[in-house]
């Protein structure tokens, strides 16, 4: 999954495309579906930001930030000639942008979803989970911002639904791979659950647990209470709850351990929480899936 740090050159990709300890899914999906989700490491920005700083919006200088998308560029090219990331204005919402050529960046949607080869889905986090998904045949790839409130607003029923209606436009699957009541075969899907705020750092207020248990009670077990009224939320089990109730038994990734915390592996992720502020104050990954 990590490439070894003295494989990294001048331009801070390694050999293999990726940055020094960047995330490749570990998952059995098709051939041409290739996905990434890059950490702290690899690009130019200093101080808070040191230093593959994705983000335009947090404070950064521009010029790094524009060389590190450009070697963000760069790794989904190792693999796919003239690939490139598409970044949405995510607004904590479940709107699903569907990915065409000529696509622009800045779109307002939490989600994207394409069957275009070459363009990559691309969710930015520094807490959030990002959700990454395709079908066994490889034939449409999807990317979900999954914070607290859009998970709890729909994002990954969004996200599936575009998903599927895309997918049939495509043919990218047959009639008997679609049960009877439209959701999608879990036979068929894949789903890879990036890094994000672990279940002993993500402490939230009843708000939070009323949102999930409004919509499934048993989003409760999920939840630990904590003094002064607030709640330790497990926010990847939150997520496996919501696709398994969809139906989506394959998922892979994230399983709420330290080790994939954004808050506790300091010098690996980057986290809104532990060091962000109202100006931002702290960088953004990207997780990145396309085709090719």
């Amino acid at each position: 999954m990590q490439a070894r740090v003295s494989l990294a050159d001048a331009d801070g990709l390694g050999r293999n495309g990726l940055g020094p300890d960047w995330l490749r899914p570990d998952w059995p999906a098709s051939a041409q579906v290739h996905a990434l989700c890059s950490t702290r490491a690899g690009g130019v920005s200093t101080g808070a930001f040191a230093s593959m700083n994705l983000g335009a919006h947090v404070g950064d200088a521009p010029q790094a930030v524009a060389i590190n998308r450009q070697r963000l560029q760069a790794a989904l090219q190792h693999t796919t000639p003239g690939a490139r990331p598409v970044f949405l204005n995510q607004v904590h919402g479940a709107s699903v942008l569907e990915l065409a050529c000529g696509v622009s960046d800045g779109a307002c949607a939490d989600a994207a979803v394409t069957s275009c080869a070459g363009l990559a889905c691309t969710i930015m986090v520094a807490d959030c989970l990002p959700v990454l998904i395709t079908d066994r045949q490889g034939r449409a790839v999807a990317a979900a911002h999954a914070g607290w409130r859009g998970l709890a607003g729909g994002v990954l029923e969004s996200v599936l639904e575009s998903f599927k209606a895309l997918a049939l436009m495509n043919r990218a699957l047959d009639a008997t791979q679609i049960r009877a009541n439209g959701v999608l075969a879990a036979a068929d899907l894949l789903v890879w659950l990036g890094p994000c705020i672990g279940p002993q750092a993500f402490e939230v207020g009843a708000e939070v647990r009323e949102a999930f248990c409004a919509v499934n009670a048993q989003a409760a077990a999920h939840f630990s209470p904590q003094a002064g009224g607030k709640y330790l939320a497990d926010l990847p089990a939150l997520a496996r709850q919501r696709l398994a109730a969809l139906g989506v038994g394959q998922v892979y990734g994230n399983d709420g351990s330290d080790a994939w915390c954004t808050v506790t592996q300091t010098s690996r992720f980057f986290s809104h929480r532990r060091d962000g502020g109202p100006g931002g104050g702290t960088g953004r990954m990207a997780a990145c899936i396309w085709l090719g």
